[in-house]
């Protein structure tokens, strides 16, 4: 259950990184009260993980599912760069989310 909730925690990263962008600096209401709650469901779910993970594993695949995450929604809806650098990095980082998860021994 530990790696479901730090799955979920990645995802709710990426709901509210791309949230903040639609904020306008937290000045309209919808887009501030979905990131806010983003970033509450995130860090309760991390929190959760936590009980059973070891924090540096935990808290490096949680960042790494928000990183890639926020950077595919990036080039599929605001159409950032696509080219093969990025996409290389992209996979280091999954390689880098998998090898962790490997070695965890949980």
């Amino acid at each position: 259950m530990p790696w479901i909730y730090l799955i979920v925690a990645g995802l709710f990263e990426v709901v509210w990184a791309i949230g903040l962008k639609y904020t306008n600096g937290f000045t309209r209401l919808v887009p501030s009260v979905v990131t806010v709650a983003g970033m509450i469901v995130s860090f309760a779910m991390l929190s959760l993980a936590l009980k059973s993970l070891p924090i540096g594993t935990a808290y490096a695949i949680w960042t790494g599912i928000g990183a890639l995450g926020t950077v595919v929604v990036g080039m599929l809806v605001f159409g950032e760069p696509r080219d093969w650098t990025r996409v290389l990095f992209l996979l280091l980082i999954v390689s880098g989310i998998v090898g962790l998860k490997a070695t965890s021994g949980h």
